[in-house]
């Protein structure tokens, strides 16, 4: 035995030891449970719940079964029917003797590689909790020595966005030497860094957003959450499940807060611009909030909402965890009998050894009954012992099973086909049904339809409105809750969509309601424009206000206006000031940065800029000051093409950057 051990008991160690061996198939199902459950839901906080969950059933899993195995060890032979959390935690094997109908010791074998293993175990631990202690302690010691005040501009802004997010908590605000990105550190007292780069070059748009970023981790209590994955990922460090966890846990923290902060500051595309340069200054320590965590791309997908991955992704990610899950519990019932010793006696099975036996052809067991006074002997009739079921005992035979998946058409099945069939419930029945409308789906699509509860007459309900969906499409219809009543509503306003299109109306919330008022607006719309309208948010009264400013848009202009946040009050302020532009010269100002603004500076000028003018001055970098710049050197008659030549063939350099 080696020196980090010697003070556990040997019972203990055990013990510590099979909890640790055991975590890795726990931690593969539950990963498996919780990609499966993450892949059903759209919105970021569903998922971010579901991994703070399952990470707490990862951190619990491997004490529950130290806990059983401790117990174990102490002979309590009743401790399943006493502790329904170590039951839960870890499946126990029952027998019973012919005699007494008690419960045998199932006595726990003892591997030479367990001491080896909770050594390691516990050196890594160590490791990691050395790392996370000096990352703390740097973290606050640069706190304390690398941070100044901010300017009173910048915390004016900051009370602003906490006053309009209704974050009551004491927030301090300080500029940061150490951070290239801001970020928020602290928990009971946080503080928000703001770095120079960020001040600097952030344009104010984009430095509220991204204020506002951090201010929803403070709301959150995100710092909580990080400090108690940080303790899991030191626990249970070895296994990947855990880290791939954690990552996806951070990332949809980051989409949360990402639209928060895009509620409450209303520019998605200033936001996108603004991560896309705090990407080139990552440099934030792993237990701060900073705003330019997590992938890049995938965040800007989802803020422009463009995330939504295809039906194929998430059948295969749910097929994939239904594969990774099946793999963990063989794996945790192999574990399971390496673990025992068992008795020659013993009799008993675990529920998955169970489980294949109801499959399995097993030979039927025979017992001696006594003669009771309805059978009484005779000389013709020697008293032999009667055979009969045993109490609780099923009548029909694991063969039964398996000729009536033959009957329906389903042969050459292996033992996982089988277990995963008997799992869900699949009756030969049922596959004759299925079979009836015409499908031949293999094993994996039976389970899929029968975990998904499509039945026969939904499926005629969807044939009966004109749809051949296959089996892929039936799924993915009952998996967003289609129903006969939702497409007739469709179909009452217009919309005549394939199955593909419907799950797709379906999982972005529209609803004949949504389509009768998208129409009342006077647009005309399809499957695919009633998606793209829905995704962006518009509503009547958005489409009302751009008619209202004198505009007849498209779909296609009210989607791309709506994208790059044109409001009826943009419209309104540029229509003040003599131009007349169209929806895409809109759109076109918009995308360039053109401002009310800017355009008066230009009109204070002396310009009387048309639209394609004042996009084109903006492209270019024609500011007041350069148009000043350019008259102090005595040019006269200036137009804003000549400006633009000006600044392109950078006659005006040689006095600095303007």
């Amino acid at each position: 035995m080696t020196t980090l051990t010697n003070w556990m008991s040997t019972d203990t160690m055990q013990s510590l030891g099979w909890a640790l061996v055991h975590f890795l198939w726990q931690g593969t199902a539950l990963a498996a449970i919780a990609a499966a459950a993450m892949a059903a839901f759209r919105k970021p906080a569903a998922r971010y719940i579901i991994g703070i969950v399952a990470l707490g059933l990862m951190l619990a899993a491997p004490v529950a079964t130290f806990v059983f195995y401790s117990q174990l060890h102490a002979n309590s032979t009743d401790f399943v029917k006493s502790s329904p959390l170590a039951a839960a935690a870890w499946p126990i094997a029952r027998g019973n003797t012919a005699a007494s109908g008690t419960t045998p010791r199932v006595p726990i074998r003892s591997l030479d590689a367990l001491p080896w293993l909770v050594e390691i175990w516990l050196l890594g631990v160590a490791l990691f909790s050395l790392r996370s202690a000096g990352g703390f302690l740097l973290l606050e010691r640069e706190r304390r020595t690398q941070s100044i005040a901010v300017k009173d501009w910048v915390l004016e802004i900051c009370y602003e966005l906490q006053d309009q997010l209704g974050t009551r908590r004491a927030v301090q605000y300080c500029e940061s030497t150490f951070l290239q990105a801001p970020a928020v550190i602290g928990w009971f007292r946080p503080i928000v860094f703001l770095p120079a780069t960020a001040l600097t070059g952030l344009s104010e748009e984009q430095l509220r957003v991204v204020i506002a970023h951090e201010l929803a981790h403070i709301q959150r209590f995100d710092a909580f959450v990080n400090v108690f994955q940080v303790c899991v990922e030191t626990l249970l460090f070895y296994h990947p499940a855990v880290w791939w966890l954690n990552r996806r846990i951070r990332a949809e923290r980051e989409h949360c807060c990402d639209e928060t902060a895009v509620a409450l500051c209303g520019n998605a595309i200033e936001y996108a611009r603004a991560l896309t340069l705090m990407e080139e200054w990552r440099s934030a320590p792993v237990f701060a909030m900073a705003a330019n965590r997590g992938p890049l791309s995938e965040r800007i997908r989802h803020l422009l909402g463009m995330n939504a991955s295809g039906d194929g992704g998430r059948k295969l990610g749910f097929a994939g965890s239904v594969l990774f899950l099946c793999t963990a519990l063989l794996a945790g019932n192999a574990l399971f009998g390496l673990a025992y010793s068992r008795p020659t006696s013993y009799t008993g099975a675990g529920p998955i050894q169970r489980l294949v036996a109801s499959v399995t052809p097993q030979p039927q067991p025979v017992r001696q009954a006594a003669a009771t006074p309805a059978a009484k002997p005779t000389a013709a009739h020697n008293p032999q012992p009667a055979e009969r079921p045993q109490p609780g005992e099923h009548p029909v035979s694991a063969q039964s099973y398996i000729d009536g998946m033959k009957s329906a058409g389903l042969n050459n099945l292996s033992a996982d086909d089988l277990i995963a069939l008997k799992i869900q419930g699949v009756t030969p029945e049922y596959v004759r049904a299925i079979h009836d409308l015409g499908f031949q789906p293999d094993a994996d699509g039976l389970v899929g339809l029968k975990v998904q509860g499509v039945t026969p007459e939904y499926i005629k309900e969807l044939r009966s409105l004109g749809f051949k969906p296959d089996v892929d499409e039936i799924i993915g219809m009952k998996v967003q809750g289609v129903t006969a009543d939702y497409v007739q509503g469709l179909k009452a306003v217009g919309i005549q969509a394939n199955g593909d299109e419907i799950v797709g109306l379906k999982v972005q919330g529209v609803t004949p309601e949504y389509v009768r008022e998208m129409q009342a607006a006077g647009l005309k719309v399809d499957a695919d424009d009633i998606v793209g309208l829905k995704v962006q948010g518009v509503t009547a009264a958005y489409v009302k206000g751009l008619r209202d400013q004198g505009l007849n848009p498209s779909t296609d202009d009210v989607i791309g206006m709506r994208v790059q946040g044109v409001t009826p009050e943009y419209i309104r302020d540029i229509r003040a000031l003599g131009l007349n532009p169209s929806a895409d010269e809109i759109v076109g100002m918009k995308v360039q940065g053109v401002t009310p603004e800017y355009v008066k500076a230009l009109q204070s000028a002396g310009f009387k800029p048309d639209v394609d003018e004042v996009i084109g001055a903006k492209v270019q970098g024609i500011t007041p000051d350069f148009i000043d710049a350019a008259r102090k050197h005595g040019f006269q008659n200036l137009t804003i093409d000549k400006l633009i030549q000006l600044k392109h063939l950078g006659i005006l350099d040689s006095k600095g950057d303007i």
